[in-house]
Parts: C-alpha cells; sequence; structure tokens
C-alpha cells in the first residue's frame, strides 16, 4: 500500500489476511459481553482449542483472548488511557498475580504490520483493572498481549487485537540485518533461530565504537527479547541466561539468549536493554527455515467486524 487509507478498509481486511486466532477489543467505548463471547468462541473454535479440556499446547503465545478459563478483556477508558482486565475460570475479575521479572503484568502492544512496538507495565486497581498510559502510537490494528502469571496457575500470555482509527500508511518488514542502531547504541545480532529447536541468540550492545561493559538491570535482567512471526504475531518472549549479581554474568557487551521458535518464517525482533538510566529497544528482521516458507499459523477465523478503540495521546518510554 503506497498511499495512506482509512483505517476502516484496511481493518476489515485484516481480519481476512491474518489467519490468526484472535480476539478484538478497544480502549475507550463498550465492548458487549455478546461481541466478547462470539469473538471467544470463534478464537476456540478455529485454533482447535477446548478451553475445558485444558491448554492449547500446540499453539505459540498470544493467539488467543481465552487460555485455561482466562480471558483478556479491555474494558472503557478515558481518552490517553489503556484498560483491561483478566477474568479468572469463575467469570470474575483476577486480582491476585505472581511477580515474574519484577512485575505482576507485562503488556506488549505491537501493530501488525510490525512497524510499531512498546513493552509497558500497567497498575493494578482493586477491582481487577489494569490501566496504563496508551502505549498505541498512532492509527493501525495493533496486538494487544498480556503476559502474566495468575497466582498459584500457570504462566499465560493471551492477546486481543485493538484498533486505533485515522489514516494509515502500511509499511513493509524491513529487510534482514545483522546490526541495528537505536538512540546512538550498536546492537549486533549473533546465530539464527531455528524452527522447533533451541538455538542461542548473542546481541552485542557497543555505543561510539566501544563496547558497553555497565548495561544496567532492567526487570531483574541485562536484556528482555520478544519475537512477534509475521503474518498472525504469534510471540515468544525470552529472558537471557544468567543474573545481575549472580557473580557469573557480566554486565554487557553480550546478552545471550536461549530461544526456540515454533516454525519457519519471518520474525521481527525486539531487544530491551537498560543503559544511562534508560531503556532502549532495538529492532531486528530475522527469516529462518526454508527460504520462502511461511509462517504456519490457524486457520482464518471467521470475518468479523473490527471495532474502532478511540484513545487520546499515546504514551510514550518504558513504564
Amino acid at each position: 500500500m503506497n498511499t495512506a487509507t482509512k483505517l476502516s478498509g484496511f481493518a476489515l481486511g485484516l481480519a481476512a489476511v491474518f489467519g490468526a486466532a484472535y480476539g478484538v477489543g478497544q480502549v475507550a467505548g463498550p465492548v458487549t459481553p455478546a461481541a466478547e463471547a462470539r469473538h471467544d468462541a470463534t478464537d476456540a473454535r478455529h485454533a482447535g482449542a477446548d478451553h475445558s479440556a485444558g491448554p492449547a499446547t500446540h499453539l505459540p503465545g498470544g493467539l488467543l483472548v481465552s487460555d485455561r478459563g482466562y480471558t483478556m478483556q479491555p474494558v472503557t477508558a478515558p481518552a490517553g488511557e489503556f484498560a483491561f482486565r483478566i477474568t479468572g475460570p469463575d467469570g470474575r475479575p483476577v486480582t491476585r498475580y505472581d511477580v515474574a521479572h519484577d512485575k505482576q503484568m507485562h503488556l506488549i502492544v505491537a501493530r501488525r504490520d510490525l512497524s510499531g512496538f512498546r513493552h509497558v507495565h500497567p497498575e493494578l486497581a482493586a477491582d481487577g483493572t489494569w490501566r496504563v498510559a496508551s502505549p498505541l502510537a498512532g492509527p493501525g490494528v495493533w496486538r494487544a498481549f498480556a503476559d502474566f502469571t495468575p497466582s498459584g496457575g500457570e504462566a499465560l500470555t493471551l492477546g486481543v487485537d485493538v484498533t486505533v482509527p485515522g489514516a494509515l500508511e502500511a509499511r513493509p518488514l524491513p529487510a534482514p540485518a545483522t546490526s541495528t542502531t537505536v538512540d546512538g547504541y550498536t546492537v549486533t545480532l549473533a546465530g539464527t533461530p531455528q524452527p522447533g529447536r533451541t538455538a542461542e541468540l548473542t546481541l552485542t550492545v557497543s555505543r561510539d565504537g566501544k563496547p558497553v561493559t555497565d548495561l544496567q538491570p532492567y526487570l531483574g535482567a541485562y536484556g528482555h527479547l520478544v519475537a512477534l512471526r509475521q503474518g498472525d504475531l504469534a510471540y515468544l518472549h525470552v529472558h537471557p541466561d544468567g543474573a545481575p549479581g549472580d557473580g557469573r554474568t557480566p554486565a554487557g557487551p553480550e546478552i545471550r539468549f536461549a530461544t526456540e521458535i515454533p516454525s519457519a518464517g519471518s520474525y521481527r525482533l525486539y531487544l530491551d536493554f537498560r543503559h544511562g538510566d534508560a531503556v532502549h529497544t532495538a529492532e531486528f528482521t530475522v527469516v529462518t527455515g526454508e527460504p520462502g516458507a511461511p509462517a504456519t499459523s490457524p486457520p482464518a477465523p471467521t470475518t468479523a467486524p473490527t471495532v474502532d478503540a478511540g484513545h487520546g495521546e499515546p504514551g510514550h518510554g518504558h513504564n
């Protein structure tokens, strides 16, 4: 797409093109229970998931709005804010979570063309509502991933689609590269993810031609890596080997990750690291598996109307 288009047409096209099992959410404005139930049923049916029978272990994270009895539900929020709840098997909002990597909830949002990405940490209200300054930076269909562990339960990643209306120009996925720059830092990538088996990736951080050897801890680690598969946005969140202060893990310049991706295809990698009292995000495109092999995804769900989401000014920085 070379010219800007109105999002309403683009969003309906996405519903047919991206063969992910996903729910439709919103930032502001009511979400009717009937609509939620319809999309959740579509997710389960087309992903082959029986929620009553247990986890959909054959699916990567983030493809389902409901899993193992837990559901992600966007709720009405003031302008400039994003809000949602996680309901449990009893249908009530979950209010107790385990801390994982210094936080009870990791919220990751990515535009479906992978041209936007944010990793933020909402605050939990007593009624089970999570709220944060809107991380949705401009028009587009965004995938919002809730990465959490309910107390006494298993770690889960649920996802919903959120539409920010407005004129949109879709962007192609950047070409694969082994080096990128962000905020004056150069980050290089060594290693290639391998479908279905573990592969080591090493990301090396430098600045002004010198290795950075004093990375600062961020969420209990020297780096966090999110991988999203082009097309359905299958989600993988990876933490590095070692931990700050363990006596064996250096504070840079290398950050090593053991990764295992679900299929061949094109992926966008997002590395969060902290230095100079600020969090920086380096991005890479990698293609793995047989040349030209498409990403494997569940069959496309029945096309349903996309819900527009009103919002205010997007939030900035990492929370």
